[in-house]
């Protein structure tokens, strides 16, 4: 949802007021960041839930630990 909502808010600000090249490179690079340290907090969180907690969102071990062993950059 994040990501529709940002792709959104992008669109409307080319849009509006088409911002020059290096503000839009700098948006862009802020956007990526900002996703990547997303992933690596939930996935650093996700390995630490227990199996009660796993249970709740439809997971097991096996597949919580195949996620949090990911890469930040990986989607």
């Amino acid at each position: 949802m994040a990501h529709i909502a940002t792709r959104d808010a992008l669109s409307i600000l080319d849009a509006a007021h088409p911002l020059p090249p290096l503000a839009t490179f700098a948006l862009r690079v802020a956007v990526v960041t900002t996703k990547w340290a997303q992933r690596s907090r939930t996935r650093k969180a996700l390995a630490q839930l227990d199996e009660h907690l796993l249970r709740d969102v439809g997971l097991d071990r096996r597949t919580a630990h195949r996620e949090a062993c990911r890469m930040f950059w990986q989607g």
